[in-house]
């Protein structure tokens, strides 16, 4: 398909998770572009893992685009804990919404995943041909397999419908309006909280699950969202595309930075007892940059950002 998508500022958009880190930066950048007709339901006004309830509201706003950014997000240990959670409420908000999208005909959507969607072991950076080529991290099998089942979803109401519905996988983000929950929010958000915390009650050092060594590769939300903007434009392709910087980090070096900007002064300590996760997730984002894109928030500055705006919400 050769057809570019959201030229009309006014064509009526549905941002799903609208008040999540991603969606609420896909909600910024549509506003900034000048896209006047967004429309969004909070979960309380709308349980997405309600068929029915999903149904009717598309029939009611028949939306012209789709970008699926809801679902049930968090760290290794919510992803551990609450496993059925993960891929039931997963699974049920993204098949309502790509099914009942089919039946108002949607013109184009796109369905965001995750990049742990990829095996536990596979080589590095992450190319988007590794899906589905070795076993998922343990931890978090329940989610991975959930957005892999959107992906494929995407794909076979491509193949048997003619649907025009596209999948990206971003990275690891923090941004605005991050979960910095004490044991269900990510790495990031959670080192953040837990810096400024002991900053706060003056504790003598923070201790980190596992060895400090595993590296992982951030992307500020709001470029995401860029990204996402973009690819709802011009990419109409079956498969899926990696969304990310492309530049990784140590654990221990992430916490390094986050330590400085929060201005903590005490010891950082790592917990050898607990589980490190996968060793590497870096993307292989050349696809995307091939396509004309590359992210633009570098990581010091977007934590100074993300530390602002975590300060202006506990405050």
């Amino acid at each position: 398909m050769s057809e570019l998508y959201l030229q009309d500022r006014n064509a009526k958009i549905y941002i799903a998770g609208h008040r999540g880190m991603v969606g609420s930066a896909i909600f910024r950048k549509l506003q900034k572009d000048g896209f006047k007709n967004l429309v969004y339901r909070t979960s309380s006004e709308l349980d997405l893992r309600d068929q029915a309830a999903v149904q009717e509201f598309f029939e009611s706003e028949k939306p012209e685009y789709v970008f699926l950014a809801a679902a049930k997000v968090g760290g290794i240990v919510a992803n551990n804990t609450y496993r059925a959670d993960f891929i039931y409420e997963n699974l049920m908000i993204q098949s309502n919404i790509i099914e009942s999208s089919r039946k108002v005909n949607v013109k184009k959507l796109m369905f965001l995943g995750s990049s742990c969607i990829y095996p536990k072991m596979a080589p590095q950076p992450l190319k988007e041909e590794y899906l589905l080529t070795g076993e998922l991290e343990p931890t978090n099998e329940p989610y991975a397999i959930a957005k892999i089942a959107g992906i494929k979803m995407c794909d076979a109401y491509r193949d048997q419908y003619g649907c025009n519905y596209i999948s990206v996988m971003p990275t690891n983000l923090y941004g605005l309006n991050d979960n910095y929950h004490p044991e269900n929010s990510h790495v990031l958000p959670a080192l953040i909280r837990r810096f400024d915390e002991a900053k706060e009650n003056k504790l003598p050092a923070v201790t980190i699950w596992g060895t400090g060594s595993p590296k992982r590769e951030f992307l500020y939300a709001d470029d995401l969202a860029d990204a996402c903007v973009f690819l709802m434009a011009t990419y109409n392709e079956a498969g899926l595309v990696n969304v990310g910087s492309g530049e990784d980090l140590s654990i221990k070096e992430l916490a390094a930075i986050i330590k400085n900007i929060v201005g903590f002064e005490g010891d950082i300590n790592f917990d050898h007892t607990k589980p490190d996760g996968t060793p590497r997730k870096l993307m292989d984002v050349s696809k995307l940059t091939n396509f004309g894109w590359t992210f633009s928030i570098d990581l010091n500055d977007g934590l100074r950002l993300a530390y602002e705006d975590f300060k202006y919400k506990k405050n």
